[in-house]
């Protein structure tokens, strides 16, 4: 089987090309010129029926993952399918399921049955928690076994794969030369292989052996997401050498998936302050030969736990706006707590909007939806107003609460509409949808 990259560069318009193309309202050429050239990646699994097309890269919309899982505190299958159905009800673009407690094919199976979105996973988490369940120690992860689990997982439907193949024992001597790290190593599959590669005085196989993580990507068209197992959990980590020096790699291994006929995807950065985020994104961009860049957050600030789907919208916009291609969504409980369904549908919302407000700036001719929502609201169109509305249920919520005494004001002004005094004076001088003042 032939992969979309593979197809693409022979001149073929897949279905899945046709989909995006249509749910972006670009040109099918468009779409396939991006896939070819490996700045378009389409998550997709053909094993899965009657799954959801979402195009990420260069061009399109900003997407947003969701991401779920069980936890060795929380384990309840129903309820990671509650959150999963809630991600896709929000607007999720793809899911990834992140479980590390419990039967862990079985709650993969059921949120695969349960779901039309792309779903991908991070195989490094299951690898090393079975382990620790047989063997007591996570170090003693067999290779074989891990590709194995890989295939397994592709097997029964994922779309796409965090995996963390860009740490090498040249990015870890950095960190051990930099000798510090104020936030820690913060990923659970980058820490417990540096781990492992410590303990058995070994490289991490799964850079020794990308041709064969490509090779059983290749084999089911799932995209490589190369996760970045030491980005920075502290903005004042951000950029640090360690970092750097695994950024490189992923950017490296990027050219050489896509020589492959691989889909590939970059991940970063996780906690950058506001003013590197650009150049965070130029970076990958410029280094991986414009390949899709899957961004965590980015969390701008370390102090804002409670309300860090705040924080990280503030560096999800930024991102959008400097080119990010898809963003992982942030909940309230981040840092805190194992997120529940109303956590999820937060998360998805802050993120969506947060990704429409980068993307208002990244493509100017694509605003007329905001022109539109302006007019009604200028006009006091309510009912139109719904039409360009992200979240009309919630917006009709507010209203219809605290309904006012004229039906075409709010009770924030009531007999003091500025909108309908606004209007008014400038009723003859309106022409279109504009208003004009003395002529100009």
């Amino acid at each position: 089987m032939k992969t979309q990259i593979e197809l693409a560069r022979e001149g073929v318009v897949t279905e899945e090309m046709k989909a995006v193309a249509n749910a972006e309202n670009l040109s099918q050429e468009f779409i396939r010129c991006g896939v070819a050239k490996g700045e378009i990646v389409i998550p997709n699994n053909p094993s899965r029926q009657d799954q959801k097309f979402a195009g990420i890269g260069t061009g399109l919309r900003t997407k947003i993952n969701a991401s779920i899982g069980t936890s060795s505190d929380i384990c309840d299958i129903d309820l990671e399918v509650r959150k999963a159905l809630a991600a896709e009800e929000e607007g999720a673009d793809t899911l990834m399921e992140l479980s590390a407690g419990g039967d862990l094919d079985l709650v993969r199976r059921e949120v695969l049955a349960a779901t039309k979105l792309p779903v991908g996973n991070v195989p490094l988490y299951q690898a090393f928690c079975e382990t620790a369940r047989q063997t007591g120690d996570p170090n003693n992860m067999d290779v074989e076994f891990l590709f194995e689990l890989i295939e397994r997982q592709l097997a029964d439907g994922l779309s796409f794969m965090a995996i963390h193949c860009g740490i090498n024992r040249y990015s870890i001597e950095r960190l051990r030369k930099q000798g510090y790290r104020y936030g820690g190593l913060v990923s659970k599959g980058g820490t417990y292989m540096v781990s492992w590669m410590g303990a058995n005085n070994r490289e991490n196989p799964l850079y020794e052996q990308f041709d064969r993580v490509c090779a059983l990507m290749k084999k089911y068209d799932a995209v490589l997401s190369l996760g970045n197992g030491i980005r920075a959990g502290a903005i004042h980590d951000s950029h640090d050498r360690a970092q750097m020096a695994e950024m490189i790699t992923n950017c490296e291994l990027a050219e050489l998936g896509r020589e492959m006929g691989c889909q590939m995807m970059v991940e970063g950065p996780g906690h950058v302050p506001l003013d590197e985020i650009e150049g965070n994104i130029m970076l990958e961009k410029r280094m991986s030969g414009n390949a899709p860049y899957y961004v965590l957050g980015p969390l701008p600030a370390d102090s804002g736990a409670g309300y860090d789907h705040i924080t990280a919208a503030i560096g999800a916009a930024n991102s959008s706006r400097a080119g990010a291609d898809l963003i992982c969504y942030i909940t309230p409980s981040e840092h805190l707590a194992l997120p529940n369904e109303e956590d999820v549908r937060i998360g998805v919302r802050t993120t969506r909007l947060a990704c429409r407000i980068g993307d208002i700036a990244k493509y100017p001719d694509r605003r007329e939806n905001e022109k539109q929502a302006a007019l009604a609201r200028r006009d006091m169109r309510w009912d139109d107003l719904n039409k360009y509305l992200m979240f009309p249920d919630t917006a009709n919520e507010i209203r219809n609460s605290r309904m006012p005494a004229q039906a075409d004001t709010c009770t924030m002004c009531g007999d003091f509409c500025a909108m309908k005094r606004g209007t008014a004076i400038f009723k003859d001088d309106m022409t279109g949808d504009k208003i004009t003042v003395n002529g100009q």
